[in-house]
């Protein structure tokens, strides 16, 4: 049976860990004999700017970009990189928004207020949207830099591929051996997460 090709798009701000969250899924999708194809946007990453991943994975994958209302899955590491990427969203896609909140440098000098209604504007989109404090349970483990790495637990679990392939493995296999059993909690936990979350609103 032929697998219907399904478009990522992973997106946050630098130092948050996009890049390694994209080398596991990209790898453990590699692992579960899909063909994959993926491109990089860094922006001002070392000035906290976007740094955004989409990966396409399928039977077989001509391209590794699409544009605006045709991705499957946003992954937002931030909550204005998923008001930011939204658009890009297809009807009835999936919304994975881990909570955080990260002033960008015109909320910090004065210039412009972080917006309060961040949430109640994604909740109106025709997406199914999942927002998650993996923020907070990154600091519960000891660790706020696994964030990247609940979240992965969180999508795999959401878009259901958990099954069929070891993902402890694939953790593992990206992380250095001084911090394996951190991450694999931290992958565990998003998991977790995922399976006691439900959609906010769903506009058809």
């Amino acid at each position: 049976m032929t697998r219907e090709t399904r478009t990522i798009m992973l997106a946050g701000v630098g130092g948050q860990g996009i890049i390694l969250a994209s080398k596991i899924l990209i790898d453990g999708l590699i692992r579960a004999n899909y063909d994959v194809k993926s491109s990089e946007v860094h922006g001002m990453a070392q000035r906290g700017g976007s740094v955004i991943t989409q990966l396409r994975y399928g039977d077989k994958v001509y391209s590794s970009l699409v544009g605006e209302g045709a991705v499957d899955v946003l992954f937002a590491m931030e909550k204005l990189e998923a008001m930011r990427y939204a658009h890009f969203l297809k009807k009835d896609g999936i919304l994975l928004m881990n909570e955080m909140e990260i002033p960008p440098a015109p909320v910090l000098i004065g210039q412009v207020p972080y917006p309060r209604d961040v949430n109640e504007r994604l909740e109106a989109l025709p997406v199914k949207f999942f927002p998650i404090a993996a923020d907070i349970r990154a600091r519960e483990l000891g660790n706020v830099r696994v964030v990247n790495v609940i979240m992965v637990g969180a999508l795999i679990k959401l878009i259901g591929l958990a099954d069929g392939l070891d993902w402890s493995v694939v953790v593992a296999a990206a992380v250095k051996p001084q911090y394996k059993a951190l991450n694999l909690e931290a992958f565990r936990a998003g998991m977790e997460l995922a399976r006691h979350s439900q959609p906010q609103a769903l506009v058809v």
